[in-house]
């Protein structure tokens, strides 16, 4: 690991940290030894970034302090490269969009000598998720977000349809099929459904209520191995 990685990772461990962190547990995480840690939290405090503390008590990062934006290692600009170009696989138009412009930005703000890693030569498939036609995935997002319930027609296997009125709680992506995960009211329960098989939808004004998260937590312990058990 480059020294200058090294010391963006204290910064980042101190950051995410609630109570002060010793030596020895920066040391352990980034797998070098404490003289080390020792070392790296000298050399910022002497760039003037505010950490506080002493060996053997811990050391904290004082409130308010910020990094300078995109300070990046080489695999986090590839990271962004690739998962940038694996959203063409969710056939969301608004998300794809939203990729390039991730990395127009990150190519704009990037050092030149860092800025051929965002172009790296990584090809990734389209994969087999089918598109939409009935729901616009963005939509289906919004509705997340604001817990928000919809009505929706939704063809099964068999091409059977049922009129449903869902409370969207979170979306599942696999390489040949998108998922949205709901509380259904025809069935009283949680379902997945395959959005390509939702014929019609319509966003309503009506909330639904999850206090504390408690019907996303048990959509969470479902079994996701096998997309095709959707209804």
């Amino acid at each position: 690991m480059r020294r200058a990685d090294r010391l963006f990772d204290v910064i980042q461990i101190l950051r995410s940290a609630r109570k002060p962190v010793t030596a020895a547990a920066i040391a352990g995480e980034l797998e070098v030894t404490v003289r080390t840690v020792y070392r790296d939290v000298a050399t910022l405090q002497a760039r003037r970034v505010p950490i506080e503390g002493a060996a053997g008590i811990g050391y904290v990062l004082r409130k308010g302090f910020d990094l300078p934006p995109l300070m990046f290692t080489i695999d986090e600009i590839e990271a962004i490269a690739v998962g940038a170009r694996l959203v063409k696989r969710l056939r969301d138009r608004t998300l794809l969009h939203a990729a390039d412009r991730v990395l127009e930005k990150v190519t704009t703000i990037l050092p030149e000598s860092l800025r051929g890693h965002v172009d790296a030569p990584f090809y990734v498939s389209s994969g087999d998720t089918a598109t939409p036609r009935g729901v616009d995935s963005a939509e289906l997002r919004a509705a997340i977000r604001d817990r928000r319930k919809m009505r929706i027609t939704y063809r099964d296997e068999k091409a059977r349809r049922t009129r449903r009125t869902i409370w969207p709680l979170a979306m599942a992506y696999y390489v040949d099929v998108t998922l949205v995960g709901a509380w259904c009211e025809l069935r009283r329960d949680l379902r997945n459904f395959r959005v390509e098989r939702i014929a019609a939808s319509t966003l309503l004004a009506d909330q639904f209520e999850d206090p504390k998260g408690r019907l996303l937590a048990q959509w969470r312990a479902l079994p996701k191995e096998a997309p095709g058990a959707a209804p």
